[in-house]
């Protein structure tokens, strides 16, 4: 496994750098059953759903019990707001964020291997080799992990936050956390850290798309432990899966702890990779004194 994986499993907006706010569409009848958790007590439901952010258009995966959960629930939480904002803000923060200064460019920062690995992955996708020369190493090494991805059918117009976006209709919607957030995460990691990132993408370019379908027959078939086994168990830089994963994992379960104080029904739907494997969202529930219940 690669550190794909790890920036994949860990953030949203890997699904949203070519996105626009259009909801999307599955046809035909589901035949999966992505797993689904709930956290309850006297007055109050807490749905938990793991997300894949960008998926083909013509997988079905959507259910009689997920739209049941949705349905039933006051308000949809996502880990950003997805709305008719979100590619302006995405635009305004890669122009503040995720370009370099003038005068410097991408394979510069790169030694004469790491600019070879890349160079090569560039013409791979049909792509200039100067294409990225402006932008910060993360934010060229996301765009490196999407490319395959959308050449290849993927689509983040098919992901799984836009259609139940669109299921949900008038529901209330709010989010865990902000896109300056997300993107700060990647730009506050260090020069050498991002150069890895985008190296270690670039070396296996030929194989995003076959992990991703890996990742995701995993997840229609409901299986965390098998879903935990491609994503969480590759994170083996503890620094890094603290930062990106694990540190998030307990924000959101002491946000759920506090909305627990609260009556009602909320539907909250983020990266699967957040709900599978060892110091997931669950975890920090369980370390809480409150237990996620498997109902799908």
């Amino acid at each position: 496994m690669t550190k794909f994986n790890q920036f994949a499993s860990a953030l949203g907006v890997l699904g949203l750098l070519l996105a626009s706010p259009v909801a999307a569409q599955t046809d035909g009848e589901p035949q999966n059953s992505p797993a689904l958790w709930k956290v309850t007590d006297e007055d109050t439901t807490v749905y938990l759903f793991g997300t894949v952010h960008a998926l083909p258009a013509d997988l079905a995966w959507l259910n009689d019990d997920i739209s049941a959960a949705l349905a039933s629930s006051e308000s949809l939480v996502t880990e950003i707001t997805m709305d008719e904002t979100i590619t302006a803000e995405m635009q305004r923060l890669v122009s503040t964020k995720g370009v370099l200064p003038q005068g410097t460019t991408l394979r510069s920062l790169m030694d004469d291997d790491q600019r070879q690995t890349y160079e090569t992955a560039m013409t791979k996708l049909g792509l200039p080799v100067a294409g990225f020369d402006q932008f910060e190493p993360w934010y060229a090494g996301m765009l490196m992990s999407m490319l395959p991805l959308i050449q290849q059918g993927y689509s983040p117009e098919s992901g799984v936050e836009k259609v139940l976006l669109q299921q949900a209709g008038t529901i209330r919607r709010s989010s865990l956390e902000t896109l300056d957030f997300q993107i700060s995460l990647f730009d506050e990691l260090p020069q050498a850290s991002q150069i890895a990132f985008l190296t270690e993408t670039a070396d296996n370019v030929d194989e995003i798309k076959t992990q991703l379908d890996l990742m995701v027959a995993e997840w229609l078939e409901g299986d965390a432990d098998g879903l935990a086994a491609l994503m969480n168990e590759a994170m083996t830089d503890p620094v890094l899966a603290d930062k990106l994963l694990y540190m998030r994992n307990r924000n959101w379960a002491n946000w759920i702890k506090g909305r627990m104080e609260a009556p009602g029904t909320i539907f909250i739907a983020v990266g699967a990779g957040h709900l599978a494997g060892e110091q997931s969202v669950q975890d920090a529930l369980e370390e809480l004194g409150m237990e996620a219940i498997r109902v799908q």
